[in-house]
Protein backbone atom coordinates (compact mmCIF):
# COMPACT_ATOMS: atom_id res chain seq x y z
CA UNK A 1 0.00 0.00 0.00
CA UNK A 2 1.14 3.52 -0.79
CA UNK A 3 0.81 4.79 2.79
CA UNK A 4 3.55 2.41 3.90
CA UNK A 5 5.97 3.51 1.22
CA UNK A 6 8.90 5.52 2.46
CA UNK A 7 10.88 8.21 0.70
CA UNK A 8 13.91 5.89 0.55
CA UNK A 9 11.88 3.48 -1.62
CA UNK A 10 11.35 6.04 -4.41
CA UNK A 11 13.97 8.75 -4.03
CA UNK A 12 16.55 9.52 -6.66
CA UNK A 13 20.02 9.16 -5.21
CA UNK A 14 21.96 10.35 -8.27
CA UNK A 15 21.26 14.01 -7.56
CA UNK A 16 22.21 16.78 -9.94
CA UNK A 17 23.46 19.64 -7.76
CA UNK A 18 24.85 23.11 -8.36
CA UNK A 19 27.13 25.33 -6.33
CA UNK A 20 26.11 28.83 -5.16
CA UNK A 21 29.00 30.31 -7.17
CA UNK A 22 27.97 28.61 -10.44
CA UNK A 23 26.54 30.94 -13.07
CA UNK A 24 22.93 30.70 -14.23
CA UNK A 25 24.30 29.55 -17.60
CA UNK A 26 26.20 26.67 -15.92
CA UNK A 27 23.11 25.70 -13.91
CA UNK A 28 20.84 25.71 -16.97
CA UNK A 29 23.28 23.58 -18.95
CA UNK A 30 23.59 21.08 -16.10
CA UNK A 31 19.80 20.84 -15.73
CA UNK A 32 19.31 20.51 -19.51
CA UNK A 33 21.94 17.77 -19.92
CA UNK A 34 20.39 15.74 -17.11
CA UNK A 35 16.81 16.63 -18.04
CA UNK A 36 15.81 17.92 -14.59
CA UNK A 37 13.65 20.95 -13.81
CA UNK A 38 15.53 22.00 -10.69
CA UNK A 39 18.58 21.30 -8.59
CA UNK A 40 19.59 21.62 -4.95
CA UNK A 41 22.30 24.20 -4.29
CA UNK A 42 24.95 22.64 -2.05
CA UNK A 43 28.17 23.61 -0.34
CA UNK A 44 31.36 21.55 -0.50
CA UNK A 45 30.13 19.24 2.28
CA UNK A 46 26.85 18.50 0.43
CA UNK A 47 24.76 20.57 2.83
CA UNK A 48 21.75 22.07 1.07
CA UNK A 49 21.78 25.88 0.92
CA UNK A 50 18.73 26.23 -1.30
CA UNK A 51 17.20 25.20 -4.59
CA UNK A 52 17.09 26.62 -8.11
CA UNK A 53 14.43 25.69 -10.64
CA UNK A 54 13.52 26.36 -14.25
CA UNK A 55 10.64 28.46 -12.92
CA UNK A 56 13.04 30.78 -11.04
CA UNK A 57 15.13 31.23 -14.18
CA UNK A 58 12.13 31.80 -16.46
CA UNK A 59 10.71 34.40 -14.04
CA UNK A 60 14.10 36.16 -14.17
CA UNK A 61 14.01 36.18 -17.98
CA UNK A 62 10.49 37.64 -17.92
CA UNK A 63 11.59 40.40 -15.51
CA UNK A 64 14.33 41.36 -17.96
CA UNK A 65 11.86 41.11 -20.87
CA UNK A 66 9.45 43.49 -19.11
CA UNK A 67 12.26 46.06 -18.92
CA UNK A 68 13.12 45.53 -22.60
CA UNK A 69 9.44 45.94 -23.55
CA UNK A 70 9.37 49.35 -21.86
CA UNK A 71 12.44 50.34 -23.89
CA UNK A 72 11.06 48.82 -27.12
CA UNK A 73 14.27 46.82 -27.39
CA UNK A 74 13.03 43.50 -28.78
CA UNK A 75 12.73 39.96 -27.46
CA UNK A 76 15.20 38.10 -25.27
CA UNK A 77 14.16 34.70 -26.55
CA UNK A 78 14.73 35.79 -30.15
CA UNK A 79 18.44 35.02 -29.81
CA UNK A 80 20.28 32.22 -28.02
CA UNK A 81 21.07 33.21 -24.43
CA UNK A 82 24.77 32.44 -24.77
CA UNK A 83 25.43 34.49 -27.90
CA UNK A 84 27.24 37.67 -27.00
CA UNK A 85 29.18 40.20 -28.94
CA UNK A 86 26.75 42.84 -30.13
CA UNK A 87 26.46 45.76 -27.70
CA UNK A 88 22.65 46.03 -27.89
CA UNK A 89 20.18 45.80 -25.01
CA UNK A 90 19.27 42.17 -25.72
CA UNK A 91 22.89 40.95 -25.73
CA UNK A 92 23.51 42.96 -22.60
CA UNK A 93 20.50 41.39 -20.82
CA UNK A 94 21.48 37.89 -22.00
CA UNK A 95 24.99 38.41 -20.63
CA UNK A 96 23.69 39.72 -17.30
CA UNK A 97 21.33 36.76 -16.87
CA UNK A 98 23.89 34.14 -17.99
CA UNK A 99 26.64 35.45 -15.71
CA UNK A 100 24.44 35.94 -12.62
CA UNK A 101 25.41 33.63 -9.77
CA UNK A 102 23.07 30.87 -8.60
CA UNK A 103 23.27 32.28 -5.04
CA UNK A 104 21.64 35.50 -6.27
CA UNK A 105 18.58 33.72 -7.65
CA UNK A 106 18.16 30.51 -5.63
CA UNK A 107 15.40 30.05 -3.12
CA UNK A 108 16.90 29.74 0.35
CA UNK A 109 14.64 26.88 1.25
CA UNK A 110 14.51 24.99 4.49
CA UNK A 111 11.95 22.57 3.07
CA UNK A 112 13.22 19.03 3.00
CA UNK A 113 12.27 15.49 3.91
CA UNK A 114 14.06 12.42 5.25
CA UNK A 115 14.49 8.88 3.89
CA UNK A 116 12.08 7.47 6.49
CA UNK A 117 9.21 9.89 5.82
CA UNK A 118 6.01 8.35 4.46
CA UNK A 119 5.50 9.02 0.76
CA UNK A 120 1.84 9.93 1.17
CA UNK A 121 2.73 12.64 3.73
CA UNK A 122 5.49 14.01 1.50
CA UNK A 123 3.06 14.07 -1.44
CA UNK A 124 0.52 16.00 0.66
CA UNK A 125 3.22 18.53 1.61
CA UNK A 126 4.42 18.96 -1.98
CA UNK A 127 0.88 19.49 -3.27
CA UNK A 128 -0.08 21.87 -0.45
CA UNK A 129 3.05 24.00 -0.94
CA UNK A 130 3.06 23.56 -4.74
CA UNK A 131 6.64 22.30 -4.95
CA UNK A 132 7.80 19.76 -7.51
CA UNK A 133 10.61 18.22 -5.54
CA UNK A 134 12.16 18.08 -2.10
CA UNK A 135 15.74 17.41 -1.07
CA UNK A 136 16.14 14.32 1.10
CA UNK A 137 18.50 14.92 4.00
CA UNK A 138 20.05 12.54 6.49
CA UNK A 139 21.84 14.22 9.40
CA UNK A 140 21.87 17.46 7.40
CA UNK A 141 23.54 15.94 4.34
CA UNK A 142 21.88 15.57 0.93
CA UNK A 143 21.28 11.88 0.16
CA UNK A 144 18.67 12.22 -2.59
CA UNK A 145 15.64 14.02 -3.94
CA UNK A 146 12.00 13.03 -4.17
CA UNK A 147 9.82 14.51 -6.89
CA UNK A 148 6.21 14.37 -7.99
CA UNK A 149 7.50 12.48 -11.04
CA UNK A 150 9.17 9.84 -8.86
CA UNK A 151 5.82 9.26 -7.15
CA UNK A 152 3.56 9.23 -10.21
CA UNK A 153 5.90 7.00 -12.23
CA UNK A 154 6.16 4.55 -9.34
CA UNK A 155 2.37 4.13 -9.19
CA UNK A 156 2.23 2.91 -12.78
CA UNK A 157 5.53 1.04 -12.80
CA UNK A 158 4.05 -1.33 -10.21
CA UNK A 159 1.14 -2.10 -12.53
CA UNK A 160 3.16 -3.29 -15.52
Amino acid sequence: MMSQLRVRDLMTTEVITVKPTDTIRQAVIRMAIDNVTGAPVVDNRNHVLGIITQTDILKLILRFQDKLDKEGAGHLLGAPMDVTGSPDAISSANKEISEMKVQDLMIHSTLYTTPDAEIIEVLRLMMKLDVGRLPVLEQGVLVGTISRSDIIFYIYKKKS
